[in-house]
């Protein structure tokens, strides 16, 4: 039963997440950690550190981690499956030849949800930094990695802010006093770590000559995505010229239909990563169709889970030694320092275009900080208001 409890809490998460990976954090920290409470703030923060520290979709490991947590390795591939099923279908049916409502109404009601987005991640940004931030120390690394982040809008800079956080809590951060950490519970052992972080490594190696080989149309569809999910930093948006360089260059996707399936998978709610349905079912080598989306949406993903899989019970070790405590507490603010700069870049810059737009979004902040309402009937009503405001 709690297996299918965590699939349905996400599912309902994969069908009302809109606005990319960093709103996809907020919306997990609104569920998991202040309405169900199923673990603490710290806590969060620190797996939503590892999630940021390896390759893959970020939004999407933190998804799988709190499911493992919460019901082993079921759980975390009913968490995994739960969120990403819902934006999988629409980018197949997308394939298919599915034709989204152009109309003023429709657009307006997309953009009131971007707006949504916008109070969704301010909102974590807030309720993370009062948390995680407590002293001038750390609020004060924050922001400044926000002022860099923005000034300088690169994805792998990101790894190298999570990589300056650990240095600046190794160095300022192990005499403060803090509550001990407490451990996460992952009950999976050491022996299935090492197989799961084996397994990436083969993968990487082996698909390439298994495709090669082979010369088999699948198995190089295979190789080309999971290569992509397996060296990919930050996840989101920064994976999308690597999947141009695997499947616009060889010629297996048309450019056009690449830039078609970025703008729908950018409409709908769920991981971006969820792009890859859309190509393999396009692409001119494989299976195609609803095959060949399920051959590159699992080989996308299962380098991200499959490192997250192998890393907690050590990541769950380390976070708790008091050496390690000052690094993750530096990395933490690092963390609140990347959503303030996603919050500004690209989740204001892309929805938050006139004055009416930031009334908009404040009032949504308001609904979801303030008044502390549901976030399903905040989406709907974020919606209406960009469909009126659309057609106003």
């Amino acid at each position: 039963m709690k297996t299918l409890e965590i699939f349905l809490v996400f599912l309902r998460l994969g069908l009302v997440s809109f606005g990319g990976p960093i709103a996809h954090l907020g919306y997990f920290r609104g569920e998991f950690v202040s309405r169900r409470k199923w673990l603490s703030e710290e806590a969060y923060a620190d797996i939503v550190a590892l999630a940021q520290f390896v390759p893959g979709p970020a939004s999407s490991q933190t998804g799988f981690a709190l499911g493992v947590l919460r019901g082993g390795l079921g759980g975390g591939l009913a968490a995994w499956v739960g969120f990403t099923l819902p934006s999988a279908l629409l980018m197949l049916l997308a394939a298919y030849g599915l034709h989204y409502a152009q109309s003023s109404i429709a657009q307006g009601a997309l953009h009131g949800l971007k707006l949504l987005a916008v109070a969704v991640v301010a909102q974590a940004v807030w309720s993370m930094g009062r948390s995680l931030c407590p002293d001038r120390l750390r609020a004060g690394f924050a922001l400044g990695m926000a002022a860099l982040l923005i000034a300088v809008p690169n994805g792998p800079l990101q790894l190298a802010a999570i990589a300056s956080g650990a240095s600046f809590g190794f160095l300022f951060l192990r005499g403060l006093e803090r509550p001990h950490a407490t451990p996460l519970g992952v009950k999976t052992g050491h022996r299935a770590a090492w197989a799961a972080i084996s397994a990436y490594f083969l993968l990487l190696a082996g698909l390439p000559v298994a495709a090669a080989v082979s010369q088999n149309g699948t198995a190089a569809l295979a190789e080309a995505f999971y290569r992509t999910g397996a060296l990919v930093f930050g996840g989101g948006h920064v994976v999308l010229p690597l999947l141009q360089e695997a499947v616009v260059r060889p010629g297996w996707v048309p450019a056009g239909d690449f830039l078609a399936g970025y703008g729908a998978a950018q409409a709908l709610p769920g991981p971006l990563f969820t792009i890859a349905a859309f190509l393999g079912a396009k692409a001119s080598v494989g299976p195609g169709g609803a095959l060949g989306a399920a051959v590159a949406l699992a080989a996308i993903f299962l380098p991200g889970l499959l490192l997250v899989y192998g890393a907690l019970p050590f990541w769950d070790r380390l976070r708790v030694k008091g050496p390690a405590r000052g690094a993750l507490d530096g990395i933490n603010a690092a963390v609140v320092g990347i959503l303030a700069a996603a919050l500004y870049e690209p989740v204001w810059t892309s929805a938050v275009t006139r004055p009416l737009d930031a009334a908009l979004a404040l009032l949504a902040f308001a609904a979801l900080a303030v008044a502390r309402f549901p976030v399903l009937p905040v989406v709907l009503l974020a919606a209406l208001a960009g469909a009126l405001a659309a057609i106003a």
